[in-house]
Protein backbone atom coordinates (compact mmCIF):
# COMPACT_ATOMS: atom_id res chain seq x y z
CA UNK A 1 0.00 0.00 0.00
CA UNK A 2 1.52 3.55 -0.53
CA UNK A 3 -0.12 6.90 0.40
CA UNK A 4 0.49 10.46 0.19
CA UNK A 5 -0.36 13.47 2.40
CA UNK A 6 0.96 16.88 3.02
CA UNK A 7 2.02 17.48 6.63
CA UNK A 8 3.71 20.32 9.10
CA UNK A 9 7.23 18.71 11.30
CA UNK A 10 6.37 18.61 14.56
CA UNK A 11 9.27 18.72 17.85
CA UNK A 12 8.80 15.90 20.58
CA UNK A 13 10.88 16.88 23.10
CA UNK A 14 11.17 13.59 25.21
CA UNK A 15 14.47 11.70 26.54
CA UNK A 16 15.31 11.29 23.29
CA UNK A 17 14.15 14.10 21.14
CA UNK A 18 12.75 13.54 17.51
CA UNK A 19 11.13 15.39 14.68
CA UNK A 20 7.81 13.99 13.03
CA UNK A 21 4.98 14.49 10.93
CA UNK A 22 1.47 13.40 11.94
CA UNK A 23 -0.59 11.09 9.13
CA UNK A 24 -3.39 13.12 8.61
CA UNK A 25 -6.30 11.30 10.45
CA UNK A 26 -8.39 10.53 7.08
CA UNK A 27 -5.12 8.11 6.11
CA UNK A 28 -5.41 6.69 9.82
CA UNK A 29 -8.51 4.12 8.70
CA UNK A 30 -6.22 3.00 5.67
CA UNK A 31 -2.86 2.57 7.85
CA UNK A 32 -4.93 0.48 10.54
CA UNK A 33 -6.53 -1.93 8.66
CA UNK A 34 -2.78 -2.70 7.33
CA UNK A 35 -1.42 -2.55 10.69
CA UNK A 36 -3.01 -6.09 11.67
CA UNK A 37 -0.81 -8.04 8.86
CA UNK A 38 2.47 -5.72 9.42
CA UNK A 39 2.38 -4.42 13.02
CA UNK A 40 5.15 -5.94 15.22
CA UNK A 41 5.63 -4.83 18.85
CA UNK A 42 4.16 -1.99 20.56
CA UNK A 43 1.95 -1.46 17.47
CA UNK A 44 4.81 -0.52 15.08
CA UNK A 45 4.35 -0.24 11.53
CA UNK A 46 7.28 -0.99 9.23
CA UNK A 47 7.20 1.66 6.45
CA UNK A 48 9.44 2.99 3.68
CA UNK A 49 9.08 6.65 3.52
CA UNK A 50 9.90 9.37 0.31
CA UNK A 51 10.41 12.68 1.56
CA UNK A 52 11.85 14.81 -1.54
CA UNK A 53 14.55 12.77 -2.83
CA UNK A 54 15.57 11.37 0.25
CA UNK A 55 14.27 7.70 0.72
CA UNK A 56 14.38 5.22 4.02
CA UNK A 57 12.88 2.66 6.12
CA UNK A 58 11.54 3.38 9.58
CA UNK A 59 8.48 2.53 11.67
CA UNK A 60 5.20 4.55 12.11
CA UNK A 61 4.97 5.72 15.67
CA UNK A 62 1.16 4.69 17.25
CA UNK A 63 -0.11 8.00 18.99
CA UNK A 64 -3.18 8.96 20.44
CA UNK A 65 -5.61 7.48 17.82
CA UNK A 66 -3.07 7.98 14.97
CA UNK A 67 0.52 7.65 13.73
CA UNK A 68 3.63 9.62 13.42
CA UNK A 69 6.50 9.36 11.07
CA UNK A 70 10.03 9.94 12.28
CA UNK A 71 12.39 12.19 10.45
CA UNK A 72 15.71 11.19 10.48
CA UNK A 73 18.04 13.22 10.74
CA UNK A 74 20.05 13.55 8.33
CA UNK A 75 17.19 13.52 5.48
CA UNK A 76 16.08 16.66 7.29
CA UNK A 77 19.30 18.27 7.04
CA UNK A 78 19.48 16.95 3.21
CA UNK A 79 15.71 18.20 2.54
CA UNK A 80 16.41 21.79 4.64
CA UNK A 81 13.34 20.49 6.54
CA UNK A 82 13.07 22.12 9.77
CA UNK A 83 9.97 22.76 12.52
CA UNK A 84 6.90 23.67 11.59
CA UNK A 85 8.26 22.95 8.19
CA UNK A 86 5.09 22.07 4.98
CA UNK A 87 6.37 18.86 3.37
CA UNK A 88 5.00 16.26 1.47
CA UNK A 89 5.71 12.37 2.25
CA UNK A 90 5.09 8.93 0.62
CA UNK A 91 4.46 5.82 2.63
CA UNK A 92 5.08 2.43 1.73
CA UNK A 93 3.41 -0.25 4.23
Amino acid sequence: MEIEFDAVVVFWRGPAPWHFVRVPEERVPTIADAAAHVSYGWGMIPATVVLGSSTWSTSLWPKDGGYLVPLKTAVRRAEGVEIDSAVTVRLRI
